[in-house]
């Protein structure tokens, strides 16, 4: 199928593609930086999604740069290399950046050193706070910690609540890896880290700083790290809510693939629109390498 016979079938029918539409595939093949989902976007489950490798070899034979950029703080890079490796595709570590880590690098920025944290998450959320930092694992009751720092728990209990409620309370900063209320999975949507942080906040009365999607401090860590400007890239991601919205705030080029969490019938409804919307990669690749035909 034609990529131009994909997005009609994404977005409904389209006689002709109009000039913010041409323009925006203009962008898409221009740009030297791309930031991808991971989850919904190059793989769902176990399974990856059409096109994943054959788009990263086009990037990569064309020298431009990508980063896959997770609001997951459930898992270390090295984690992802494996995960990706099981399912045939190749990424090294310095490619991925997840919501751990992007809150690691924003709290040594805005936190004394030798700072204590108390850590509501899974262990390679801690593993990834507390490599290569002086910061120290704090129980609340021993000592007020900075900063509550919370990222998907799948042991979350009551008093895990209540001490964050009490640590924030008692002057502790709110951190949030992320605010996705679900998690895609192989057996449909699962509560996610939003879910945790709601309860957190309606306790404590205190709204988050979150670091991940849909605010746009991850991506522009990406950004920095692939040493590309926001004008010159391209979120392509598999949620409205979170992608597409960070991508927006971060001045670049969104993309949208109907692979994961939203919908075609979400796109008429949502606030932000996505720049492009398409199918699946297959459907990127062939409007990325259109020009070279």
């Amino acid at each position: 199928m034609h990529d131009t016979e994909r997005a009609q079938e994404a977005i409904g029918p389209v006689p002709d593609l109009s000039p913010d539409e041409l323009n925006a595939r203009q962008r898409l093949r221009a740009a030297s930086a791309y930031v991808f989902d991971m989850d919904g976007v190059l793989y769902r489950g176990d399974a990856a999604l059409p096109g994943v490798n054959d788009l990263l070899n086009a990037l990569a034979i064309r020298d431009k740069g990508f980063m896959l950029a997770t609001n997951n703080s459930m898992a270390t890079p090295a984690d992802y290399v494996r995960k990706l490796g099981g399912m045939g595709i190749r990424v090294d570590e310095e490619s991925i950046l997840t919501s751990a880590m992007a809150t690691r690098d924003y709290l040594r920025e805005t936190l004394p050193a030798g700072a204590g944290l108390f850590v509501v998450g899974m262990p390679a959320l801690r593993e990834q706070l507390f490599r290569d930092t002086d910061f120290q694992p704090v129980q609340y009751g021993e000592e007020i910690p900075a900063a509550v720092v919370v990222g998907l728990d799948r042991t979350f209990t009551y008093e895990k609540l209540t001490l964050a409620n009490e640590a924030i309370r008692a002057g502790a900063r709110f951190i949030a890896t992320n605010a996705d209320a679900t998690l895609p999975t192989e057996a449909g949507l699962v509560p996610g880290c939003g879910s945790i942080v709601a309860a957190i906040a309606t306790a404590s009365g205190q709204l988050p700083t979150v670091i991940g999607k849909p605010e746009p401090l991850i991506l522009q860590m990406a950004l920095e790290r692939l040493g590309a400007d926001p004008a010159h890239a391209v979120m392509i991601g598999d949620r409205l809510d979170t992608d597409v919205v960070a991508g927006a705030r971060a001045g670049m080029l969104t993309v949208l693939v109907l692979t994961g969490v939203s919908t075609r019938d979400e796109i008429a409804h949502s606030p932000v629109l996505p720049d492009l919307v398409f199918t699946d990669l297959n459907a990127v690749l062939e409007a990325l390498v259109v020009a070279d035909d």
